[in-house]
């Protein structure tokens, strides 16, 4: 029975995959920061969102910075459990009350986001990451 994909296909799957969501949190990050620190707080205070100031920040910098480690494999796992707490808090507040579909403001898109990143969390970076060349490099400086 197949449980998972041979090598390299299956590190080539976690490599795209991990990229393309560093990606997508990297663009939410930049569009909060292209509107402003104090703009995304307005509008997270408007949708009820507690401490918006700080949660504005915490969402701008897990985004932009947490987006850009994932893309390049560092710090994936810790990475990875900052971006559910971030989509965890975006649901609670704002997006379960107005059902599944994105399109209504539904929570669809901050689910997969917190889905693949808890994937992430628990299967690490991948091959095709710092993070592994991290570890072959202690693995090797130990032998």
């Amino acid at each position: 029975m197949l449980h998972r994909l041979p090598s390299p296909t299956g590190d080539i799957a976690v490599l795209i995959g991990r990229v393309l969501l560093g990606v997508i949190l990297l663009a939410h990050g930049l569009q909060k920061l292209g509107n402003g620190i104090g703009a995304t707080a307005t509008g997270f205070e408007k949708m009820g969102v507690p401490l918006p100031t700080v949660s504005a920040l915490y969402a701008t910098v897990v985004e932009v910075v947490g987006g850009a480690l994932l893309i390049f494999g560092a710090g994936t796992v810790i990475v990875s459990l900052l971006v559910v707490l971030d989509m965890i808090g975006a649901a609670v507040f704002v997006h379960i009350s107005k059902g599944i579909f994105a399109a209504s403001g539904g929570w669809e898109l901050v689910g997969v986001i917190a889905a693949a990143a808890l994937v992430l969390a628990g299967t690490g970076a991948g091959r095709y990451s710092i993070d592994q060349a991290l570890v072959a490099r202690r693995s090797k400086a130990s032998a």
